[in-house]
């Protein structure tokens, strides 16, 4: 409770501040066009018919609404082949991180460029920055594989996807108030391309191509506007394997390493699996032997209890940026592996198996699921086919 008074105290002295109109010059028609995915969801017949100037002013108030800013308004207009947009009720500072994401922009597709010219781009993707998403008032980053298709040609909403929701509720689980967890969502994409949901193994080898806009965004993003780093965490293996490429330091699925984006810079980051990884390892389909729907649950009871703990972990220290993030951790993990397992069980079979709350509270009370919750922090079985690269 005392954390969460805290948090609220921090959002009436932000709301206090002083705000100012801001006005930003985001280049010229073409440059605009290209870095917003314009248009984001057009074959012949347009899903949502907006202009350029309206696509834009969409992503710029999804993130002037998740920065905290209600009140604040955008208008974007074209003038002189250039596109400008006005920002009213956010600080003067708001612009600097505007402006850095979208020069982030410019090294996204540079290398996109090239990965065309080199004759590995797909028809089906789309280049697709991280847009919408709190520009200054951040509490955590995300590393992440790649965004689906569906984010950006259905919903236009960078945190619409299966596993940004899935992940924003156990944020919630863990006391953060739902319309708060999009502070906690500043996701980088190792591949900025949007790309069906099924994809991922399509773009392996792709990621040398971004590696400038890959360490610009991590270096822009992993500090708070006050200078402190923010908590990151990296999920799914490819993720902690460019983790490893790019700053050393080798990630497994809750281990707790630090990276240097920039000279004097530390930023912790916790190793996580993939959002969507439970729904393969809990898949009957994924094992073999008359005891395959045995294995699923085991498997898919140790996954649901490593998210919880990732996810914990990632709301505590942003929460309280001043922790320590070795004891959240080992604190987050004592929680959600033994003294809440049952809990963790009962979240398995809500949330994977779609069981009622009283069906799942007597699956977990039954003595067929004791030895399994015992085994919580034991190695699960190995499915008997390869995970994608989620």
């Amino acid at each position: 409770m005392i954390k969460l008074a805290g948090l609220t105290l921090a959002a009436l002295t932000l709301s206090a501040a002083a705000h100012a109109d801001v006005a930003v010059n985001l280049g010229s028609t073409e440059r605009v066009t290209r870095l917003f995915a314009y248009p984001n969801n057009c074959n012949v017949i347009c899903f949502r018919n907006w202009t350029l100037e309206q696509t834009v002013e969409h992503y710029l108030t999804q993130s002037v609404q998740r920065d905290g800013y209600s009140d604040a308004k955008v208008l974007v207009i074209t003038d002189k082949g250039q596109l400008n947009a006005q920002i009213s009720g956010v600080p003067r500072s708001y612009e600097k991180p505007l402006t850095a994401l979208l020069d982030a922009g410019d090294l996204a597709y540079a290398g996109a460029s090239k990965l065309n010219a080199d004759g590995k781009w797909a028809y089906s993707w789309n280049l697709f920055l991280p847009l919408g998403l709190a520009l200054e008032n951040r509490r955590s980053v995300q590393l992440l594989h790649f965004p689906p298709d569906y984010s950006l040609t259905q919903a236009q909403d960078y945190l619409k996807s299966d596993t940004t929701d899935r992940w924003a509720t156990l944020l919630t689980i863990n006391g953060i108030p739902a319309e708060q967890t999009p502070g906690f969502q500043t996701i980088i994409d190792i591949a900025p391309i949007a790309a069906p949901s099924n994809g991922g193994k399509d773009l392996e080898g792709v990621y040398g191509y971004f590696k400038d806009y890959q360490t610009a965004m991590v270096k822009q993003v992993s500090l708070h506007a006050s200078g402190d780093p923010l908590p990151m965490v990296a999920f799914g293996v490819p993720v902690r394997n460019w983790v490893k490429e790019q700053y050393g330091p080798t990630v497994n699925v809750l281990s707790l390493v630090n990276i240097s984006p920039s000279d004097g810079v530390k930023v912790p980051v916790l190793g996580a699996n993939h959002p969507a990884y439970i729904w393969f390892v809990a898949d009957p389909a994924s094992y073999t032997g008359s005891d395959a729907q045995a294995k699923a649950d085991a498997a898919g009871l140790k996954v649901m209890g490593q998210d919880l703990s990732a996810a914990c972990w990632q709301a505590t220290m942003g929460r309280e940026p001043d922790s320590n993030p070795d004891i959240e951790l080992k604190t987050c993990t004592q929680t959600w592996q033994v003294a809440q397992k049952e809990k963790t069980c009962e979240l398995f079979y809500t949330s994977i198996r779609n069981l009622k709350t009283p069906q799942a509270v007597a699956k977990c009370a039954s003595a067929s699921i004791a030895p399994q919750l015992k085994l919580l922090k034991a190695p699960a079985p190995a499915p008997a086919k390869p995970a994608p690269p989620l």
